[in-house]
């Protein structure tokens, strides 16, 4: 009733005794409407008060940094942009300031340059529920001593108020829920029983430069293959410690740390020492987080995937990029979500495929940061058993997708864009993200010489875990001389698409949303 409403207002009065009209273009404006005719609800709507260790929260990683992981500029800029877009996990490196009197923010041992700590903060109290009113997690790397740890505590306590959340208790027997902590902020670091020194040497994953490709390559480079990682790790029997998440004890130099820096710590947090059944042991009595970067876990999936599952229905798991990683690109996600971690950090300021998968599912739950973890991933048999990652499952879910048609690009775009001589020749690729069963990607035909091209195509897709499965769109135009110019995607959640004819907007490269691009689809499950 309320689209409705909405087309009447719109349509224009051909006299004051005149009904409105409605033609074959309002028709058309209608179907092409993101507006009235949305792929996805835009409303919060699952249960929003189980433990925060049931839902997957929108995660940032290094979030201070404007670009590069060795020598770009620290700022406030890029936390309010991944504020606003509604990432509700900010990570912070707190060092010692030149005088060693305050606390800059700032990548540890590289080029970049600093920003203050107070700023940031200060920026994350004004911008943290401009896009959602669910709590935002602080992750604090530190390296200060104790005045410094002190002088922390006083800041974010000074700049939060009542907007800071901390427990009663030294720690916490289950994780309040988003719903009890809307609006709240929250801090999550590793108790400080000491100072962390700064290492001399920094170790890399592997030593390889694989990861230095340029921003254009990353933009082009196909989301790594899950499976494939996985085998590889069978095989692997290399060190996996990253070296690069300063979450470690090395270098300890002992030290008390005042007390009321430890009491602002909600989520307290901590690396695997050694052996890793050992740290996904859960403790009936405390709950906390455990971080583990990309390598590390996908080293301990095949021989740990139900332990890691089972630490992650009470416990929190911070999934981190390898420290090869230099020009902020990112990883696969699915690794770390079939695993039930919860906060799986991405270099929000790179581009590439990976990252427009993580805008695409939090896209789901009206966008608020916070996604229901499936049921499958916090259920337990009578002998504690969970679900087994590895498992071949039987298909649930088969989404039909017909491709009708495009429109829009010769509004956002110039005419001589694609092809300085003729229209363009677009094509969509359509496809799954998601468990390595799932994963696909196909591809209609081109149609040559159309800036509103119509492939009528139709594609099937069997799942086994549509819970989880995202559905990749990516339009682009085909070049008979060179490269295949891109157009426009998106990654939407496919348990949350809407049947029937839907307008589907597109985005740039870097996440930004076309003006007037839209891709006529028709989503339907059977």
């Amino acid at each position: 009733m309320e689209q409705a409403l909405l087309l009447r207002q719109r349509q224009p009065l051909l006299g004051k005794l005149a009904k409105p009209a409605f033609t074959v273009d309002d028709f058309y404006n209608y179907l092409f409407s993101e507006e009235l005719n949305p792929p996805l609800g835009s409303q919060v709507h699952q249960d929003m008060t189980a433990p925060l260790s049931h839902y997957y929260i929108y995660t940032g990683h290094n979030s201070y940094l404007t670009g590069n992981q060795l020598s770009s500029d620290c700022s406030d800029v890029p936390i309010i942009k991944a504020l606003q877009d509604g990432v509700r996990v900010i990570e912070l490196d707190m060092w010692p300031n030149a005088t060693k009197d305050d606390i800059d923010i700032l990548h540890g041992r590289t080029l970049t340059s600093p920003v203050e700590l107070i700023k940031c903060l200060r920026s994350i109290k004004e911008h943290a529920f401009s896009a959602s009113p669910y709590p935002v997690i602080i992750t604090l790397e530190d390296h200060l001593t104790p005045d410094l740890q002190a002088k922390v505590a006083e800041m974010v306590v000074e700049t939060f108020g009542d907007m800071l959340y901390y427990p009663d208790t030294e720690s916490l027997k289950e994780f309040p829920s988003p719903e009890a902590l809307k609006e709240r902020i929250i801090i999550s670091t590793k108790p400080p029983k000491e100072y962390l020194e700064a290492k001399n040497v920094e170790e890399n994953d592997d030593g390889t430069q694989e990861e230095k490709e340029s921003d254009e390559e990353a933009w082009g480079k196909e989301v790594p293959d899950l499976q494939t990682e996985l085998e590889y790790a069978k095989n692997d029997h290399e060190d996996v410690d990253d070296g690069v998440d300063s979450d470690d004890d090395d270098q300890k130099k002992p030290q008390s740390s005042p007390l009321e820096y430890k009491s602002l710590i909600t989520i307290q947090a901590g690396k695997p020492k050694s052996d890793m059944s050992e740290a996904l042991r859960v403790d009936p009595n405390k709950v906390k987080r455990l971080s583990l970067s990309e390598k590390e876990l996908v080293k301990a999936a095949p021989s740990h995937g139900s332990d890691l599952v089972r630490f992650t229905q009470k416990n929190l798991l911070r999934i981190y990029p390898k420290g090869t990683r230099v020009n902020s690109s990112n990883y696969n996600p699915f690794i770390g979500w079939i695993h039930g971690a919860q906060m799986v950090a991405f270099n929000m300021q790179g581009y590439g495929r990976s990252l427009w998968l993580m805008h695409g599912f939090y896209k789901g739950n009206g966008g608020c940061g916070y996604v229901k973890k499936p049921d499958f991933l916090l259920e337990h048999g009578s002998d504690n058993d969970v679900f087994d990652p590895k498992a071949d499952l039987p298909v649930k879910k088969t989404l039909k997708v017909k491709v009708y048609m495009g429109d829009g690009w010769h509004a956002d775009f110039k005419q001589t864009h694609f092809d300085s001589y003729s229209p363009p020749d677009f094509y969509t690729r359509v496809g799954i993200a998601g468990v390595p069963a799932d994963t696909t990607m196909k591809k209609t035909k081109a149609v040559e010489d159309n800036w509103t091209p119509v492939w009528d195509e139709e594609f099937i897709f069997p799942l086994t875990v549509p819970e989880l499965a995202l559905l990749r769109i990516e339009v682009h135009e085909h070049d008979k001389s060179g490269k295949d110019d891109f157009a426009g995607q998106i990654c939407l959640p496919v348990s949350e698409l809407r049947r029937g004819f839907r307008a589907v907007p597109l985005f740039d490269r870097k996440g930004m949303k076309f003006k007037s691009v839209r891709v006529l689809m028709r989503f339907e499950f059977v």
